[in-house]
């Protein structure tokens, strides 16, 4: 296999992912509002928002398509310098929205297979 044919089937995983995820989260109450946002300081691959009584939420997930946890799991691939990459998009993100909330999450999404496993509030 080439390297652009492992790059296309690289993508193809990964968008895989990100639609199983936001199903998922569509699933249990949230409204996606964007997916694979990108500026200058990175990509957010899912926005969405919960709103829980007079709480209204905005998560930001990030999702890591693994093949296996043999290069560590997914929430240790986010590293401290991709979580600030992260929250400088996210603050560029709600700088551009006109949505009033109450608080920002960030979550992290890893797909093995069709296993999802979500940490919430991951950093």
């Amino acid at each position: 296999m080439t390297a652009h044919e492992r790059a296309v089937v690289r993508m193809a995983r990964a968008r895989w992912a990100e639609d199983l995820v936001a199903s998922t989260y569509q699933r249990d109450g949230y409204e996606i509002i964007a997916r694979n946002w990108h500026c200058r300081e990175g990509e957010l691959d899912i926005v969405a928002v919960l709103q829980e009584a007079r709480v209204k939420t905005i998560v930001v997930v990030e999702v890591r398509a693994r093949a296996s946890n043999y290069f560590g799991s997914a929430l240790e691939s986010v590293t401290p310098a991709k979580q600030k990459k992260l929250r400088s998009a996210a603050k560029k993100f709600l700088a551009k929205q006109s949505i009033n909330y109450s608080a920002v999450r960030f979550d992290v999404a890893s797909v093995m297979g069709v296993k999802i496993e979500i940490v919430r509030d991951a950093f």
